[in-house]
């Protein structure tokens, strides 16, 4: 069997103060549709990561609504794991070349977590490249199968990409978080674009007064009266981690007593960022002003929403990102971004609503100083994000899309 992720219920109707009565309306008769329906979530990884963030809000909505909703981690070894993580990068275009004895590896393990998954399901949702081939495995069933795509695949590299493309095939349907995402190598009958979204009452978004996190920060060493820069995201090279170290060093020869915040969550399914960790604390030893933080020293939720509450701008020096709902986050919390035009940013930030879209390391330097140095209207571009990500970034939407979805297999 599977591990399970053991999650709560939770009614639907604390979730309905964020929505219109029309869209709470349809949420409620789409989940009449499908009451006692069993669906199964599927990824790679109980913790660490977006994927994981949206399954712990999802599945306990799913179950308040009287859908019968498990989510299932699956199982593999460093080596596994370490495939799947080259496999990721060159789906974001990275060039990797797929070897016999790795691609082998990869299907003997979806094998091994398909003949684990001994439950029945009617639909079953399957969570980027790691476990994609499960369905291949299962054969033909009564249930209804789709595969979320949750990265950048505008540019993938051929090689992997024309490996992957048969287990693609096999699904009933297939997700993407943006059109442009879709590889046009990929024909498929049943496409659907659903952007992810954040949860509002998760302890990483809940209302949180400013005392709180300001203790929450002093307990962490940063001071709450210097200004603080601070991008939260995984370890990853695509995260330009080193990027933002130098935009930092160079907005602080300008801002003197500037802190830097690198918050990650070290996740299972992801052995290249312990190495990226150790990197970046050997390129920041000696400077007390960068604080390099992980949930492995105690930065749950709750600390990285005090982070980005009182965060004077907060970064995301991604190049290549799926969504980065980091960007929703900050913004929810009416703090100013200042990120990367990558992937799915400019749609949480579109007509720069919320901060700075740029495209280098200079605007990057420049546009933190902007902020910084006003502050009125830095709070301004906070609210307004705030409003974009109330109107089109919040959990029930997701909701509403995905069991959209499952009503029309």
């Amino acid at each position: 069997m599977l591990d399970h992720v053991d999650v709560g219920v939770v009614g639907f109707r604390v979730y309905e103060p964020f929505v219109s009565s029309e869209l709470a309306r349809e949420i409620r008769s789409l989940a009449r549709h499908l009451k006692g329906a069993r669906v199964a979530q599927i990824n790679a990884t109980p913790y660490g990561g977006g994927v994981s963030e949206l399954l712990r809000s999802l599945v306990p909505i799913y179950k308040g609504l009287g859908i019968h909703a498990d989510w299932k981690v699956i199982t593999g070894d460093p080596q596994f794991f370490g495939i799947t993580k080259s496999f990721h990068n060159a789906l974001q275009g990275a060039p990797e070349e797929i070897t016999s004895l790795a691609g082998e590896t990869y299907l003997m393990y979806n094998k091994m977590n398909s003949d684990l998954l001994d439950e029945e399901y009617d639909f079953f949702i399957i969570h980027d490249p790691q476990p994609l081939a499960i369905r291949h495995f299962k054969g033909r069933d009564n249930a209804k199968w789709v595969w979320r795509c949750h990265i950048d695949t505008s540019n993938p590299n051929r090689e992997v990409l024309t490996f992957l493309l048969r287990y693609f095939a096999e699904y009933d349907a297939i997700v993407f978080t943006m059109q442009q995402f879709v590889p046009p190598a990929l024909e498929h009958r049943k496409l659907a674009i659903i952007p992810p979204a954040i949860d509002p009452i998760s302890p990483k978004n809940m209302d949180l007064p400013q005392e709180t996190c300001r203790q929450i920060l002093t307990w962490l060493g940063v001071n709450p009266r210097q200004p603080l820069l601070t991008q939260v995201s995984r370890f990853d090279p695509w995260k330009d981690p080193m990027g933002v170290i130098e935009v930092y060093r160079r907005v602080r020869s300008e801002v003197p007593g500037l802190q830097l915040a690198m918050i990650a969550s070290m996740a299972m399914d992801d052995p290249e960022g312990w190495e990226i960790h150790k990197q970046v604390v050997e390129e920041t030893k000696g400077d007390d002003d960068i604080h390099v933080r992980t949930n492995l020293v105690g930065v749950s939720d709750v600390e990285v929403n005090a982070f980005q509450r009182l965060s004077n701008v907060v970064l995301q020096k991604s190049i290549r990102e799926g969504f980065g709902l980091v960007i929703s986050e900050s913004l929810w919390k009416g703090t100013p971004v200042v990120a990367n035009r990558a992937g799915g940013i400019p749609l949480q930030m579109e007509g720069g609503v919320g901060g700075f879209l740029v495209e280098s390391t200079e605007e990057a330097v420049d546009r933190s100083l902007y902020l910084l140095r006003h502050p009125k209207e830095a709070k301004a571009m906070g609210r307004a994000g705030q409003e974009r990500v109330r109107e089109r970034f919040l959990m029930p939407r997701l909701l509403a899309d995905e069991l959209r979805l499952l009503a029309s297999l």
